[in-house]
């Protein structure tokens, strides 16, 4: 009996929801890519257009065909040719239709009896690759000369929604549900683990997600070794639908872990200040208040590694997958990159700094040999980093220009781990370095530790002396201990200290630069 195996993926999906600085596009981008995977889908396999989002996801749940739908991705095993060439046919009109400036690729292989699925599996994504490179005509473009929209430069279609001229697609994001204020309810309520979270606990512009300063984080946390897993246990496809299932509901209930894990810094007569942008498969992107946000992803990602050896412990460790030759293999980690910016400095450029930050850690989580193998996991651990300036440069240039003050030393210091090494710095010694300068004497020890960075980038020498003064007058014990955690460093031929992250943290935690009434 002929099959055929139908993929789809969502092409652009950061630079679609990232398009403008306002909060409340990003949250309706958010879920149009969602409803795009679920709702639209599942109305075009069933022909329903009545079905709700809860019910579209429970119709997928409960299809043995439906193997993946999550993220921007979709994997579908059609019985009879018919169908699948409906769907091939009208979906990509129907996604284009329904949220404007999104494209979508697709691609179909044949599945006969006796057939290995994993191969086709892998054909099938040989051919979405090659087809992302055919570009579709994009909906939103139109001539030179007519109206732009200010906010993304595309045609204006209408000239007076509450005063504003908007294109295509940011009606969309705005009005695709019958009520704005319910535009993404549906991803909080699983974020957060409450169904009766509402519009009025929610936050729908940029300044309102601050408290005691402007600092806000992008935080984007990533699964690791997922196409080595994917490779082993993709080669069943009862088990690869399990796996995708299972991710999906580990790394939801991870964020719900991380969510509650910082309740206590919220109060009780402010809307919540955070926003999930994607949840799904083994990704987390989420808009938060700077002053938790290392916390949050740190709670994140060990949920994580506990949330999956729950759900996909027996698929990961059984002897048929061999995923991991060595250490523990009934659990996925993960990595974290945590960018810190402030409300009004442009979010797409927020998120691809946390996106680079979440690529450094992994790389250095991969550095061990039996990792690089594919022999064992690598760790989790999370970077960050606080923008300091006022125009965009990529990572390696931030590094360049901010982190190496000279060639003896580097201020580098992360990633920082969720189980650390002798040789890996860990979260928890990042937040006690930070409590360590509270109080009167953390203060004396604060502001000589920034003196002595300001040296780092002028004269090394005088630096030295700075920090051998600084440690003469620093008679306390617990301080001393820190000072010299804080710029004590590896003995390689570049010293790396971790004074320049604690400071950045310890201001984005406690800089008081706004009251609220």
């Amino acid at each position: 009996m002929t099959k055929y195996l139908y993929g789809a993926a969502v092409q652009g999906i950061q630079s679609f929801i990232f398009q403008t600085n306002k909060l409340k596009d990003i949250i309706g981008a958010s879920d149009l890519i969602e409803q795009v995977c679920k709702t639209q889908f599942a109305r075009a396999i069933t022909g329903r257009d009545d079905l709700t989002y809860d019910k579209a996801c429970q119709c997928l749940v409960e299809d043995s065909n439906a193997i993946l739908f999550a993220a921007g991705n979709i994997k579908y095993e059609f019985q009879d040719k018919a169908s699948c060439e409906k769907v091939v046919r009208t979906f990509p009109k129907t996604v284009m239709r329904y949220a404007p400036g999104i494209t979508i690729s697709q691609a179909v292989v044949q599945l006969e009896d006796g057939m290995s699925f994993g191969d086709k599996v892998d054909e099938l994504e040989a051919r979405l690759r090659t087809q992302r490179n055919r570009q579709e005509r994009n909906m939103t473009l139109g001539l030179v000369g007519v109206s732009r929209s200010r906010e993304t430069g595309l045609p204006v279609v209408h000239c007076q929604v509450k005063g504003e001229h908007l294109d295509a697609s940011t009606i969309a994001k705005r009005y695709h549900c019958d009520n704005p204020q319910e535009v993404g309810i549906s991803l909080c309520q699983r974020a957060f683990g409450e169904n009766k979270i509402g519009s009025a606990h929610l936050i729908f512009d940029n300044t309102d997600i601050t408290k005691h300063n402007d600092w806000i984080a992008i935080i984007h946390a990533d699964g690791n070794g997922l196409g080595q897993v994917v490779r082993k246990v993709g080669k069943d496809k009862d088990k690869f639908r399990r796996f995708s299932i299972e991710l999906d509901k580990a790394t939801t209930e991870a964020a719900v872990d991380a969510y509650r894990a910082v309740l206590q810094n919220f109060d009780e007569d402010v809307k919540i200040p955070i926003r999930p942008i994607v949840l799904g498969g083994d990704d987390l992107t989420i808009i938060c208040r700077g002053d938790f946000a290392v916390e949050y992803a740190h709670e994140f990602i060990e949920q994580f590694e506990k949330r999956t050896k729950e759900h996909l412990g027996s698929i990961l460790s059984d002897n048929g997958n061999n995923v991991f030759e060595k250490g523990d293999s009934d659990h996925l980690t993960a990595c974290a990159g945590i960018a810190f910016i402030k409300s009004s400095y442009p979010f797409y450029y927020g998120y691809e700094l946390a996106e680079a930050l979440c690529s450094e850690a992994k790389k250095d989580a991969k550095k061990d040999d039996d990792v690089r193998a594919g022999k064992a996991l690598s760790g989790s651990c999370l970077m960050f980093h606080k923008v300091q300036d006022s125009f965009v440069i990529d990572y390696e240039d931030i590094e360049q220009r901010e982190l190496r003050p000279n060639d003896k030393t580097s201020l580098k210091a992360g990633p920082y781990y969720v189980n650390a090494s002798e040789h890996k710095k860990s979260v928890d010694l990042l937040l006690e370095m930070v409590r360590a300068l509270e109080g009167e004497e953390g203060n004396a020890l604060k502001s000589g530790i920034r003196r002595w960075l300001s040296d780092l980038h002028v004269d090394d020498e005088m630096a030295s002396q700075r920090l051998k003064r600084l440690k003469e007058i620093t008679t306390s014990r617990t301080q001393s201990g820190a000072l010299e955690t804080l710029t004590g460093g590896n003995s390689n031929d570049v010293k790396t200290v971790m004074a320049y992250d604690v400071l950045a943290l310890h201001t984005v935690k406690y800089q008081n630069t706004k009251s609220r009434d």
